[in-house]
């Protein structure tokens, strides 16, 4: 078998020394801490209550309890020798009904966990909104459907950048605006659990709208030397066929998936091609508004996990397009089929349209089932191949002239995993939800070595190829 550690070293020679290696998580996912001191519910909470919505009939009350132990996660992260943690900020533990009150034992929390990770070496990344809307949001305005929502996650973000802007300098808004809506107001598998298209375009257009008011406020901050943008999640839509109209289609996937977020993000509106064939489902940006989205990413932020094959589809909706099956692909829990060149193609596709901006990526990770053994040794083989075979696509991206500075492992530790509750297992480290004791898997360990050699690679370089 082959050893997926042989080649490391020359792959690691083309990952640039300042190369920023880290984890992700988000706050409903492994905070726990529901009821306590103070934080608001969020519709996550309502939502786990619905008969059915959670796949085990579970929720994040607990988790992995991270409020409580955050000093030993982040022992932990040192101990891995990570440089960067990307955690989100949970709105209603600062902010519970999200609006007015706000709640020092909330901010505390997090002043507490950046200190602890500047203490340890490890650059925080914060993101101030992953999913977890207050309720009270959500039950007095519609959440993200209500044209006012902006104006007040603008005030939540001026909020949080006072607070740790003198000690975070790498900030996202929103994680991955498309999953809110498809999963939120598309096919209802997500809080709100809608099922209304034009909901959905809608709720799309505030969080554009909250995503450029947050960024104009860091921008007009006293601390505003950082770099923030959005995360974006998406794929690459590889051709069925050389056929032109398969490739055009491929493309239009590409114009509806990742361009229906980052085109408004950095040139102001949505693209054309949407523009055309979505007709009034797609709102209208104000020009104030254009204004304040136009080159509102100061980096891309790319979340990416598989990948999908597009052939033309006459009739099929108004972007006329279909997905083929990929039956050869290895497949994760999740069902999601494993394709690693896709990451090269779309980091060259982002690089290619928006300007050459830096790129981090910002989740990337997969979903395994995996056991401890009789010895509590967790080895997870299939999550090794799939990080190493990801990190060569970014390897072939950078030699092509891609500036990708950072990537961040999905994820820390088994977590909540939305309306998959603890059934599907992303970690690095396996949280025993019982105990809630951390084990740190192989695939952690490896990573930790990658780390390793690369920081020992860069510190045998000559001092001109370091500077």
């Amino acid at each position: 078998m082959h050893d997926p550690m042989s080649d490391c070293d020359s792959l690691l020679e083309c990952f640039p020394p300042c190369f920023r290696w880290g984890v992700a998580t988000s706050a409903l996912q492994i905070e726990g801490a529901a009821a306590r001191d103070q934080r608001g519910p969020c519709i996550w909470d309502q939502f786990c209550r619905r008969p059915g919505a959670i796949a085990d009939g579970s929720n994040a009350d607990t988790a992995c309890d991270h409020v409580r132990r955050y000093r030993d996660d982040v022992r932990l992260m040192s101990s891995l020798g990570l440089g960067a943690y990307r955690f989100s900020i949970s709105w209603p533990r600062v902010m519970p009904t999200g609006q007015g009150r706000v709640n020092p034992t909330g901010l505390d929390f997090y002043d507490a966990l950046v200190d602890e990770l500047l203490t340890a070496g490890i650059e925080p990344v914060a993101t101030l909104y992953h999913w977890d809307l207050p309720q009270s949001l959500q039950e007095g305005m519609a959440g993200w459907l209500h044209d006012d929502l902006p104006l007040l996650f603008a005030d939540y973000a001026q909020l949080i950048f006072d607070r740790l802007g003198d000690r975070v300098t790498s900030w996202i808004t929103i994680n991955e605006p498309w999953c809110i809506v498809d999963g939120g107001y598309f096919n209802g598998a997500h809080p709100p659990g809608l099922t209304d298209r034009r909901a959905g375009y809608r709720a799309a257009h505030n969080l554009l709208r909250a995503h450029a008011y947050a960024v104009a406020r860091y921008r007009s901050s006293r601390y505003n030397t950082g770099q923030i943008t959005f995360a974006l999640n998406t794929h690459y839509s590889f051709a069925h066929s050389n056929d032109p109209q398969d490739r055009d289609a491929a493309q239009r996937a590409m114009l509806n998936f990742a361009g229906w977020f980052a085109d408004p993000a950095h040139f102001g509106d949505y693209p054309a091609v949407l523009r055309e064939r979505l007709g009034d489902l797609l709102p209208v940006f104000s020009t104030g508004d254009q204004t304040l989205l136009a080159g509102s990413m100061d980096y891309v932020a790319l979340n990416y996990y598989l990948s999908d094959v597009i052939r033309h589809a006459p009739g099929r909706g108004e972007m006329e397009y279909e997905p083929v099956a990929q039956p050869h692909r290895l497949h994760t829990e999740m069902g999601w089929p494993v394709v690693p060149d896709g990451l090269t193609h779309i980091l060259l596709w982002l690089h290619e349209r928006y300007d050459q901006l830096p790129i981090h990526v910002t989740e990337n990770g997969a979903a395994f089932a995996d056991h401890p053994d009789d010895t509590g040794r967790v080895n997870d083989p299939q999550r090794i191949t799939y990080l190493r075979d990801h990190l060569h696509a970014v390897a072939d991206a950078l030699e092509r002239g891609v500036d990708v500075r950072g990537y961040h492992v999905w994820t820390l530790m088994d977590n909540f995993e939305w309306s998959h509750g603890y059934t599907k297992k992303f970690g690095i480290v396996r949280c025993d939800f019982d105990t809630l004791e951390r084990t740190i898997k192989q695939s952690g360990h490896w990573y930790a070595d990658l780390v390793r050699r690369h920081r020992q690679l860069t510190a045998q370089r000559p001092v001109e190829e370091t500077a």
